[in-house]
């Protein structure tokens, strides 16, 4: 990673990557070679899509030189998971050897999550979505919330909630973002909007058209707009409805948010409003 890079990261995640050099063999470990029938790739992996270039290039190596970094496992259930290695692991599958150099340490789970996230953004080559999959990956098996996440790795909260947006995408809209049809800025606008059908429709006019990502965040800040307005109008109609049928018992009613809510004086009146919605 580049010096430039490392400052605007932030003491959250340059902190974490201090912690976690895993692939820094300790003194009295011992490298085991495992086989790799036993060996379980890991659930916290961001990375939904592996370079075959890279992987064949490693293997190449590994066939000529063998494997000079033993990968990193943690023991469980029905044999090992990967903690740290896993194109190693994949390359060696390619050369067709049966057997891997691996070091077994006791890491609890949580460490395991957040050291496949921090390893993978040092790369700073995953794709957006395996960013917010890596994102909401370790929220919740963190049980952490945005602003936390956010502290925790140095990032910003805004950075965080604008990732975890692409994964409401429809998924025709998150393939043009994985084959770079549309662009972060222009997907991140998209992601504003709920109506899938609409976005879906404006994502294939940027494509087409060539829209700018400002003209997208118009034309999606309008949408939402709009659709305030309508909420309100809507509101406004079922309370004064609601609130004539109410009147003659003397009940406060209000509507808010698709929530009715009525206020009664004492408990014989909340049975009769309890009945008359029921009759």
């Amino acid at each position: 990673m580049k010096e430039e890079s490392k400052k605007l990261i932030g003491r959250g995640l340059v902190d974490l990557i201090d912690e976690h050099r895993v692939d820094d063999v300790l003194e009295g470990e011992v490298v085991t070679e495992i086989k790799l029938e036993e060996i379980k790739p890991n659930p916290y992996q961001p990375r939904r899509v592996f370079d075959t270039e890279k992987i064949s290039e490693l293997a190449q190596s590994i066939k000529e030189h063998g494997v000079f970094q033993p990968i990193i496992v943690k023991k469980i259930k029905d044999g090992y998971l990967i903690v740290s290695g896993e194109r190693r692991y994949r390359a060696v599958k390619l050369v067709g050897l049966s057997t891997i150099p691996a070091i077994v340490r006791p890491y609890e789970e949580q460490k395991v999550a957040e050291i496949a996230l921090v390893e993978n953004l040092q790369r700073e080559d995953l794709t957006p979505l395996e960013e917010a999959e890596a994102y909401l990956n370790i929220m919740n098996h963190l049980k952490l919330t945005q602003g936390e996440l956010a502290d925790k790795i140095g990032k910003s909260r805004s950075h965080i909630t604008n990732m975890l947006g692409l994964l409401n995408l429809p998924s025709e809209v998150q393939d043009y973002l994985l084959v770079n049809k549309l662009s972060m800025g222009h997907a991140r606008a998209l992601s504003k909007l709920s109506d899938h059908d609409k976005i879906v429709k404006l994502a294939r006019k940027v494509i087409k058209e060539g829209l700018s990502v400002r003209s997208i965040e118009v034309l999606t800040q309008k949408e939402e707009k709009t659709k305030a307005i309508n909420r309100v109008k809507k509101e406004s109609i079922f309370k004064d409805e609601i609130s004539a049928i109410y009147e003659k018992h003397q009940l406060k009613v209000e509507v808010k948010n698709h929530k009715v809510i009525i206020e009664a004086s004492d408990e014989e009146k909340i049975r009769e409003i309890l009945k008359k919605i029921n009759d």
